[in-house]
């Protein structure tokens, strides 16, 4: 915890009851939009707070409505619920109990934080004016939950004023808060690259068009493209990760492929890259007299915080418990939900080198200390505050 924020002894009380949902989660990870034993686990702890459910969300989603006393406003907060294809290598007392998946990313405790927030909000001291919605997302590992919550409509129903959303980040020290103004988290695109040519003995390469060289020297042109034709002031990423292809030692290649993640920050950056990368795709075509199949899926927008919002999260939290970080080329699909609607996306630090919590996300030793989860809450809880959305304190 972070005893230096603004308090409530409620939050402090509930530390224990994190602690056991957090583990109670961590237990059964399930993939993107297939969260079915957690949504149950979701909507049992909602409707044993009295809090209104709404489930089958885009699929496996749940909301929970908690009303205020005159709802002139109305603020969402956030939690994803998937897991990743993971091998945990952790050996805790709640290891996963679903082999060759993990809650690696985090999302076990955002839930936590979530059910702690209802728990606060219902039976604490307070009683709200405005009205909260408590949205657990599915998808949204690759599979744009948010973007599909979006287009149903669900946050114009409940009429959504802001919407507020967080991420547990190895990057920075555990219990900070990490913001900015502006571009936050990278816009990403996923992109794959067959090169067809022709095969040949090995003993007579001229009869054939070798895939793997074209390849190889399609690969260190696109190289070039964050080097010359970007302002090296504008943050840009291109990396083919996986290359594979050929069928034997002694034979030319017929077939290559080359999988790979583009990253930006701007959206005018983003159509630079693009146009560049298929003329240098175009260019190797009529050179090599070759064929390059380009499947080219647009993932997220970028995540960017309203400097007004900004301003307003660190004066609900205090100035000092909260760190500007930089931009990180990681992506998250919140940033749909901003690109509609107000809204706020912060990091909340797990780094703990005493306690060898080190480890980025998505790896299979990625774990935190619980006592972060109340920091969180918090958090949330600073935020209607400084809102005045409770007519009692």
């Amino acid at each position: 915890m972070n005893k230096g924020m603004r308090w409530s002894q409620e939050v402090d009380k509930m530390v224990g009851k994190l602690i056991q949902t957090r583990c109670e989660l961590h237990e059964i990870p399930e993939l993107a939009f297939q969260e079915l034993e957690t949504a149950d686990y979701v909507v049992r702890r909602l409707t044993e707070l009295g809090i209104e459910c709404r489930t089958g969300i885009v699929g496996t989603g749940v909301a929970g409505w908690i009303p205020g006393s005159h709802g002139r406003k109305t603020y969402c907060f956030r939690a994803d619920m998937d897991a990743l294809e993971v091998v945990e290598l952790n050996e805790v007392p709640f290891k996963s109990k679903k082999q060759g998946k993990m809650h690696a990313c985090g999302h076990d405790g955002h839930m936590t934080i979530l059910l702690g927030l209802a728990e606060v909000l219902v039976k604490g001291d307070f009683r709200l004016g405005d009205n909260v919605l408590l949205l657990f997302q599915p998808g949204e590992e690759g599979t744009g939950g948010a973007e599909k919550i979006v287009k149903s409509g669900l946050l114009d129903e409940y009429q959504v004023n802001e919407i507020y959303g967080l991420h547990l980040f190895p990057g920075i020290e555990q219990g900070k808060l990490g913001v900015r103004p502006g571009p936050m988290m990278a816009q990403n695109s996923e992109i794959d690259l067959t090169i067809w040519g022709e095969n040949a003995h090995g003993g007579t390469p001229h009869m054939g068009n070798d895939a793997l060289v074209v390849a190889s020297q399609l690969l260190l042109a696109i190289q070039t493209i964050i080097s010359r034709s970007l302002n090296p002031l504008d943050p840009a990423v291109i990396t083919f990760g996986r290359m594979s292809g050929g069928e034997v030692r002694n034979m030319i290649a017929r077939q290559v492929q080359l999988e790979g993640t583009i990253r930006t920050f701007r959206e005018d950056t983003y159509e630079t890259l693009k146009s560049r990368l298929l003329a240098v795709v175009r260019g190797m075509e009529l050179t090599y007299q070759c064929q390059v199949d380009v499947d080219l899926r647009e993932m997220y927008p970028a995540v960017n915080n309203p400097l007004e919002m900004v301003e307003s999260f660190m004066q609900a939290q205090g100035k000092e418990h909260v760190e500007l970080v930089e931009p990180v080329m990681l992506a998250e699909d919140f940033a749909f939900y901003q690109k509609k609607y107000p809204g706020l996306f912060f990091f909340l630090g797990t780094r703990n080198e005493e306690k060898g919590l080190i480890h980025s996300l998505h790896h299979g030793r990625f774990n935190f200390d619980e006592q972060v989860l109340a920091t969180g809450v918090q958090a949330y809880l600073n935020i209607l505050i400084h809102k005045a959305a409770f007519d009692v304190l």
